[in-house]
């Protein structure tokens, strides 16, 4: 007779507790899949259109159905009632119309105020006298809205110069884009750190962003300014170059010297005086050959 293998409760349990965890991670991955939230990006001034979650099959028509397209659950952007356009809020007049038949909201130009959560809300009215109303959809919408920022703007200025090497300001700039960027520089492909400054008015307003640093530029170096943001790029270059040539600053005499060459220069002047009155012409010609003997060793010990 043979005997069927046991199995021990403890491991029973590992099993079933093995099985339900992996339902519910099945559970948890398609209850996520169904509720991704949709992202849109799109460029200021250009065209964008928000898919709808819903779409009016051919056999039924705009006129059964209230759509509405709001931002922030709180500001009619679109909506349609029966076929009818319902009022809307100003900042959407005139640049938006949606899709009768997949209900897609086409927005033009696109502004950066633009930029938020949006939500297609799609009822199907009901055939009764009662008026009732069935909810197709209600899924939101991520617009995200870039502006490009200008080509960066890189200068360089001398703030100290010598033999050895010389002393720069590096600044780069760019201005008018969105969302906040990051800049970043590197010298000879190696990033360095600076510091950095960004201006706007307010969350949703264009940026101004301005990088600077200080670096001893010993030979040629070339610098490379990076702006990042929102995905897109924008770079500009420019060449550090050291100056050629060195000008050794002369240096004036010391104080000490100018001193002492004052004295010689008097005391010879007083020696020509005394020997032109008191000595004889020939004596006079052989002193005035010691005082410019005695001048010219004074000079000399002075170099």
């Amino acid at each position: 007779m043979a005997c069927l293998p046991t199995t021990s409760p403890a491991l029973a349990s590992r099993r079933w507790l093995g099985l339900g965890l992996f339902v519910l991670l099945c559970l948890s991955l398609g209850y996520a899949q169904n509720n991704v939230v949709k992202i849109v990006k799109s460029k200021a001034g250009d065209k964008v259109g928000l898919p709808c979650c819903h779409e009016i099959p051919t056999s039924e028509s705009l006129q059964r159905h209230r759509v509405y397209w709001q931002k922030n659950t709180t500001v009619v952007v679109l909506a349609y009632v029966e076929g009818k356009k319902m009022p809307q809020d100003k900042q959407y007049e005139n640049r938006t119309e949606i899709n009768t038949r997949n209900l897609t909201l086409w927005m033009s130009p696109v502004e950066i105020l633009d930029n938020g959560s949006y939500q297609c809300v799609v009822q199907r009215l009901s055939s009764s006298p009662n008026g009732d109303s069935v909810v197709l959809c209600n899924e939101p919408v991520i617009l995200l809205v870039t502006a490009d920022f200008s080509e960066p703007n890189v200068s360089a200025e001398v703030s100290a110069d010598s033999c050895e090497l010389t002393e720069m300001v590096v600044r780069c700039s760019s201005h008018g884009g969105y969302p906040k960027p990051q800049i970043s520089g590197a010298l000879n492909n190696e990033p360095v750190a600076w510091n950095v400054s960004w201006v706007s008015e307010s969350s949703l307003s264009p940026y101004n962003v301005t990088g600077k640093f200080k670096l001893n530029v010993t030979k040629d170096t070339n610098f490379t300014c990076t702006v990042k943001y929102n995905g897109f790029t924008k770079s500009s270059s420019l060449l550090l170059t050291k100056p050629e040539g060195c000008a050794v600053p002369t240096v004036p005499p010391s104080y000490n010297v100018i001193t002492a060459t004052s004295i010689i220069i008097i005391i010879f002047l007083l020696a020509i005086t005394l020997a032109a009155r008191y000595l004889p012409r020939h004596g006079l010609r052989i002193q005035w050959k010691r005082v410019q003997k005695s001048v010219r060793s004074h000079l000399r010990a002075l170099k």
